[in-house]
């Protein structure tokens, strides 16, 4: 008999905030423009002169160089599509404008912010059949067939993408042949985590180890895409011998594990990472959450006198101090009604669906990640393209609940971010104590981690911090392979307290980051040596070839 494929969870928005704390925002709000009743009439004056001036045919206003919504010639072609982009763009810079002059401050400064881009980016005329000419010009053409289409993805992705509009065409890849591909091994596993040994590359390999830690929340394999794209293979072929952590997806039955079980698991796999290549340490590299996982798990080993084991730190997008969150949009969501509902339900649930994580990360951007989507599947009718990273962002995990409820405690009390210590089962974890040398990245753009909250790790680790600011995005900033795009990252002399103080004496540089990484890392793995004929040992043998059975799960 044919086994039914399961259908994902319909994907909901985490808890945003409750309708006591709405209340307040939009009461605060009011008491802001009472005491300042000229700044609404302002901007409401300051559209309507832009307004005629669109009008007159006399405007300059136009979409912002990244704005790709308004970009087909058929928007300038006609006289009332191009007042409508001007006017609609008049109305957004006045909105946004209004909301940042209000002086916010905290949760209230990204909830104002989030309901702004929501409302504003609603609005554009793009997302509206009737207002766009393309999509006008696209029913003439195909007799309205593309609509008949667009209705049909709709219906597929209610029924089979738990409600999230699909962004990628997943047919176009399959794991462990053209995402996650690099040759390896699993040659360790326990019921959280398999690690891979990848393959050598090289006739000499760097006798240190690396161990990169992803976020709990999403697959590995956005270290290890298509091969032009895969940091693993870049790693390998400079010589780094590579451990990947491959984290279970779990389901409701391992709702017990907590963060303290990820962090004993860790440290199971590191000593067999350190037995299987004969190092007495390892170096690590953690992404996101994965990132502060790994500050965690060596925070603990300094208060277990364990430290000696780890040579290096390097952190990607990872925010320590993760008060940083709230001036993002995504501070609308971590409220704390917000945090306590989504740990309520998750509790019942026995995990947190990787579907809903994904589906706030897409509403942070809607312009990009949920309107582009929405014109192109469902007004024209067309499939997404096939781009290896979104379908890795599509391929989310599940977090127990246990684990869950511990980073939602994190997030509401932002010990670790505070230079306060942080208590696990078996540790007080205090960061100040991780006296190893660490590589700190973070992204110009990046709409989740923000670059000036990534910057505060470096003061609050110990050793010796290395910052790199890319001019990218979250994920761009992870895949950001030497010789592609117009990459380039900035570097500075010093690290005052101050980011936007390091920022103004740092220097700009063109290229990618990893070529710079490659050369801090391998200054800090130890002498090369023969690379190993075969993987694992005798302790612990191969158990498969890579990518492994937990990230097919």
């Amino acid at each position: 008999m044919a086994k039914t494929k399961a259908l994902p969870p319909r994907a909901r928005l985490p808890s945003p905030p409750s309708r006591s704390e709405l209340l307040r925002l939009a009461l605060r709000i009011l008491g802001r423009l009472r005491r300042n009743p000229a700044l609404p009439i302002r901007h409401i004056a300051g559209f309507a002169k832009e307004f005629l001036r669109v009008v007159r045919g006399r405007s300059e206003v136009k979409p912002g160089a990244g704005d790709k919504r308004f970009n087909d010639a058929a928007w300038s072609e006609g006289r009332l599509s191009s007042a409508l982009v001007q006017v609609y763009l008049a109305a957004s810079q006045e909105a946004y404008a209004l909301v940042e002059e209000l002086e916010l401050e905290g949760r209230d400064a990204s909830a104002a912010r989030f309901l702004a881009t929501m409302l504003v980016e609603a609005m554009a005329p793009s997302n509206n059949p009737l207002t766009n000419p393309v999509v006008r010009k696209r029913v003439r053409e195909t007799k309205g067939k593309n609509l008949l289409r667009g209705l049909q993805h709709f219906i597929s992705d209610q029924l089979d993408n738990g409600g999230v509009i699909s962004m990628v065409d997943r047919t176009a890849f399959e794991v462990g042949k053209n995402v996650a591909a690099t040759p390896g091994d699993v040659v360790f596993r326990n019921e959280v985590l398999e690690i891979l040994q990848y393959k050598p590359q090289s006739e000499q390999v760097y006798e240190i180890p690396l161990i990169v830690v992803p976020p709990q929340i999403n697959k590995f394999y956005v270290l290890d895409l298509s091969p032009g794209n895969s940091f693993v293979n870049y790693a390998v072929k400079q010589g780094f011998q590579v451990f990947m952590v491959s984290w279970r997806n779990p389901g409701p039955e391992l709702a017990y594990l907590s963060l303290q079980h990820y962090l004993q698991a860790l440290e199971d796999a590191h000593h067999a990472v350190m037995e299987i290549t004969g190092a007495t340490k390892a170096n690590f590299k953690g992404l996101c959450a994965g990132g502060l996982t790994s500050s965690i798990a060596l925070g603990r080993y300094a208060d277990q006198g364990k430290l000696g084991t780890v040579g290096s730190l390097t952190l990607n997008v990872t925010l320590l101090d993760v008060a940083g969150m709230e001036k993002t949009n995504m501070g609308y969501f971590l409220t704390p009604s917000g945090l306590e509902k989504s740990m309520k339900r998750s509790k019942e649930e026995g995990v947190l669906h990787g579907h809903e994580m994904a589906k706030m990360f897409a509403w942070l951007r809607p312009n990009d990640l949920v309107w582009n989507y929405w014109v192109n599947n469902y007004l024209m009718g067309q499939k997404p393209a096939a781009f290896d990273v979104l379908y890795w962002n599509s391929d989310a995990t599940r977090l127990p609940a246990a684990l869950h409820h511990d980073f939602c405690e994190l997030v509401r009390n932002n010990e670790l971010g505070r230079g306060e210590t942080y208590q696990v089962e078996d540790a007080t974890v205090d960061l100040s104590r991780i006296d190893v040398d660490s590589f700190v990245v973070a992204g110009r753009t990046d709409h989740i981690t923000p670059w000036d909250g990534c910057y505060k790790s470096v003061n609050l680790l110990g050793g010796e911090s290395t910052f790199v600011l890319v001019n990218s995005g979250h994920i761009q900033t992870l895949v950001c392979p030497p010789g592609k795009g117009k990459a380039s990252y900035q570097t500075g002399p010093k690290l005052p307290e101050d980011p936007h103080e390091w920022l103004e004496q740092s220097t700009s540089t063109t290229g990618s980051w990893w070529e710079l990484w490659v050369k801090w890392a391998s200054q800090r793995s130890g002498a090369k040596r023969a690379a190993p004929k075969s993987p694992g040992s005798a302790k612990n043998p191969p158990m498969g070839a890579a990518p492994g059975e937990y990230v097919r799960a």
